[in-house]
């Protein structure tokens, strides 16, 4: 394996993990009900999430409120696993980014002896162009990194 090859499966997948104090059980409410997670992640869903959908609402990150989240849901495994499709920092409201391969953004949960282990990846960067490509990959990875934390904070404050 060349290292150019290597670098590109790395840019391709994001991957992050965080274990919270808290049951399966009040996680995975937190990540799949529309309205819990909105709170954390900070959008205002319209619907709940259904497999085969697309869920949309408004970002209520500062500075991002101009954005419009919208992903597809893939598949729901009860207090296991979670995915969704969507396109990766799409935020300019002047471009059309429906012809672009969505990544894929899929939670796993598994009970620890002291709560929950959340693993978050996010993958398919290289299908992204080329000029989006990196930029998607920074901020998103740096997003990713933040999410987690609000999610764990939001599941600590509202047990």
């Amino acid at each position: 394996m060349t290292l150019a090859h290597t670098e590109e499966r790395i840019a391709d997948r994001i991957e992050k993990q965080i274990e919270i104090a808290a049951p399966v059980s009040r996680l995975w409410r937190a990540l799949t009900d529309h309205n819990e997670f909105g709170a954390w992640f900070r959008v205002k869903l319209d619907a709940p999430f259904e497999v085969g959908e697309e869920s949309h609402g408004q970002i209520t990150w500062p500075g991002y409120e101009h954005v419009t989240f919208r992903a597809v849901v893939q598949q729901i495994d009860p207090e296991q696993y979670f995915a969704f499709t969507w396109h990766p920092y799409s935020v300019d409201p002047n471009t059309d980014y429906s012809e672009e391969t969505p990544t894929l953004i899929e939670f796993h949960l598994e009970k620890t002896p002291t709560g929950t282990l959340l693993k978050v990846s996010e993958s398919g960067f290289s299908d992204i162009p080329d000029a989006r490509r990196k930029e998607a990959f920074l901020r998103n990875s740096e997003g990713w990194t933040q999410q987690v934390k609000n999610i764990e904070e939001y599941v600590v404050q509202n047990p």
